[in-house]
Formats: structure tokens, C-alpha cells, sequence
């Protein structure tokens, strides 16, 4: 059977898809990654065949309407999510026409998109086939449905639909413990999974999946635009504050900013880290509040420190610190690097953040596996 995954947005739809992807794979079936242009090569690095519905970033629909306006982003975070609804909408509908061409060589037995992959829905609904929803992470995006729906209106009406395709199937990872922390629930008869990460690898060294003796570590991951540290001093301050308790101190970061911060931090470990092996070996996870990125601590049992870069980041922020398995600091703080210096202390010295942690991860480790829903999604296929 063929399976198409559409992802979208950033690299970590494409990682969270990954372990089903390759848990069908290995199944016999064929699968393939559908994705605008940045992010085929993002699959291509971890073994997913991938074509290219459009040449742009979601960052371009998220700046200009169908017209080619600009568009100014809102403020408050249900004008955010609305937006971000329209903007996903609009980049699903620019990749219909790909998806059409490929389903003239390949034709999908199922299609299976993320949780604002809105083009997944029409394209499944135009051929008639099952309709997958695989959630990304553990933040509920349905704020942001009724953008999607106000401006996805003209092939909804096409399609004879009065509101978004519903699923066939929905895949819920969140962790049940958590749920209540979330400020809307999941669809109610989803499919819980056992989340995974899949992100990109590199040739490993000892000390990346190994564990420093006697002593306790911290990786810090900045994202890509490292909002909670304007300049590579703020980061020098904050690994130092962190040295002073003990602690080594890892910093996973894309190119640009290791460019930009390694001269200032000496033997500081800083580059790109597959979060996948070097996350469980550490006792705290200091990162911007990204779904995926909590979701491979979360895996790990390891307690977190959020320093949340936008609106949906706050919910994953607030979600795991009113479960008691992290803590958030505003970036927004003047003293934002001694504010979060004094988070990570607190989280080191007190036992009950990792307990809490470990809950999430033992919850999670008990969920059906990707291989166990792959058979699901079989039957699917198969009616």
C-alpha cells in the first residue's frame, strides 16, 4: 500500500512524522514526504523519500494573502493562532496542484498531514481516500481552525464541504497526565502513540551519549532565533551562573548561531546536537518552548526550563509547569538570563521536577508504538 505524508512549517513536522513513516516502511509499504521545498531535504536527512509541493518557507504565507499583500501579524494569541490558521491554509492550498500531479504517477492509499497540514484534508477528500490527523506535539491547534476554514471557504464550497474535512483517524501523543494542564482537549476517539523523536543525525562523539560522572548537565538548545539570549555575552553570563553550581554545560544550536556565539564561550560544547541522544543524558532541558523539542525531553523524563518565543509556546510552558515537570521564564524580563539562571538552580536542586518528569515518560513509553498504529493504519487502507 502507498502511504503519503504531507508535512509543513518547520523541520519538526517532518521529525515528528518520522517514526510511523518509517514504522510503514518497514512494514513493506510505500511512503513518501510531501512538503514545501526547505523541508525535502530535512526528510531526505533522515532516510524519508520526499517531494515538493511549493518552493517557499511557511514563513512566506505567513507575510502575504492570496493577493500578494503583506500582512501585518497580530497581536494576543487568538489573533496568532487565527492567522497562523489562515497561513497554513493558504500554504496548503499552493501545494494542491503538486499533489494532483503526483497523484497522476502515485496514486496514496491513505494521506496522513499534521495538525494545521490543511491541505492533507482536501487533498484525501478530492480522491476519495481515508484522511489521517497526526498530531505534532501536545498543544491543540483547533484556535486556529476557523482561520483556516474562513480562508480555505472556496475549495470547501468546491468539495461540497461545509467546514474542514473531518478525519478518518486522528493520532493523539499527548500524555494523559497532561491533557488537563491544556487549555482545550483532543478529538475525543483518537488514536493514542507513543511519541517518538526522529531528527536529524551526525556522527556521534562519547560524551554525546554518555552521561559526565559525579557531576550534573544541562544542554541548552537556542532555536533558531534564540530570542532569551540577545548576544553571545547574555549566553557566556548564563553558562557561567550554571558553572558555578557544578554543572557542564551543552548548548545544541543551528549553524548561524553557533557562528555567532562560539567565540564568546571557550570549550563550551555548542553545534548541532541530536537532542534524540544527548537529551537523556542530562538532568535539565533549557530550550524556547518548541513542541518537538518538549516533546524529546518529555520522552526522556527529563525536567524543563521554558523561555517561551511565542503564544503557542506558552501553552507547552504553562502546560508542563502546572504539572510541576519544568518551569517558564519570560523572555520578555529585563533580567531574562539571571531570572533563568536561578529557574535551572531550582530545578537541579529539587528532585521533585525529575519525578514529575518521569511520570510523563513512564505515561508515554506505555502508549501504543508507531509499529502498533501502523497496523492500524493498514486497516484503514483496506476499509
Amino acid at each position: 500500500m502507498k502511504f503519503l505524508f504531507i508535512a509543513g512549517g518547520s523541520s519538526a513536522t517532518v521529525f515528528t512524522i518520522a517514526p510511523l513513516a518509517t514504522a510503514l516502511r518497514n512494514a513493506g509499504h510505500e511512503v513518501l514526504v510531501a512538503a514545501n521545498q526547505p523541508l525535502t531535504d530535512t526528510a531526505s536527512s533522515i532516510g524519508l523519500p520526499s517531494v515538493s509541493t511549493n518552493p517557499e518557507p511557511v514563513w512566506h504565507f505567513m507575510r502575504f494573502d492570496r493577493a500578494g499583500n503583506q500582512i501585518e501579524p497580530p497581536k494576543g494569541h487568538r489573533e496568532n493562532m487565527l492567522h497562523t490558521g489562515r497561513s497554513f491554509a493558504r500554504m496548503g492550498v499552493a501545494g494542491l496542484d503538486a499533489l494532483r500531479d503526483l497523484a497522476e504517477d502515485w496514486r496514496p492509499d491513505v494521506v496522513i498531514g499534521g495538525s494545521m497540514t490543511y491541505g492533507a484534508g482536501l487533498f484525501a477528500t478530492e480522491l476519495g481516500i481515508p484522511y489521517v490527523r497526526h498530531d505534532w506535539d501536545v498543544v491543540p491547534t483547533t484556535e486556529a481552525d476557523p482561520g483556516a476554514e474562513e480562508e480555505l471557504r472556496p475549495e470547501l464550497e468546491r468539495l461540497g464541504l461545509a467546514g474542514l474535512p473531518v478525519p478518518d483517524l486522528a493520532i493523539d501523543v499527548c500524555p494523559p497526565s497532561l491533557r488537563p494542564h491544556l487549555p482545550s482537549p483532543h478529538a475525543e476517539g483518537a488514536q493514542p502513540m507513543h511519541w517518538l523523536p526522529g531528527n536529524s543525525q551526525r556522527r556521534l562523539e562519547r560524551w554525546m551519549y554518555t552521561r559526565p560522572e559525579n557531576r550534573k548537565r544541562v544542554v541548552i538548545t537556542t532555536g533558531t532565533r534564540a530570542l532569551a539570549f540577545q548576544s553571545a555575552q547574555e549566553m557566556r553570563r548564563l553558562v557561567e551562573q550554571l558553572a558555578q553550581t557544578g554543572a557542564e554545560v551543552l548548548i545544541a544550536a543551528p549553524e548561524q548561531v553557533t557562528e555567532k556565539f562560539a567565540p564568546e564561550l571557550g570549550d563550551v560544547p555548542i553545534g548541532w546536537l541530536p537532542l534524540d541522544v544527548v537529551v537523556p543524558t542530562c538532568d535539565l532541558l533549557v530550550h524556547h518552548g518548541g513542541g518537538v523539542t518538549a516533546m524529546t525531553a518529555m520522552n526522556a523524563g527529563v525536567p524543563q526550563l521554558i523561555t517561551p518565543e511565542a503564544s503557542y509556546m506558552e501553552i507547552v510552558a504553562k502546560a508542563l509547569t502546572d504539572f510541576g515537570a519544568g518551569l517558564t521564564v519570560a523572555t520578555q524580563d529585563q533580567d531574562s538570563t539571571d531570572a533563568i539562571a536561578a529557574a535551572c538552580r531550582e530545578i537541579l536542586s529539587d528532585a521533585r521536577y525529575a519525578q514529575r518528569a518521569r511520570v510523563l515518560s513512564d505515561e508515554m513509553a506505555t502508549l501504543p508504538t508507531p509499529s502498533e498504529v501502523a497496523h492500524t493504519l493498514e486497516k484503514l487502507a483496506t476499509g
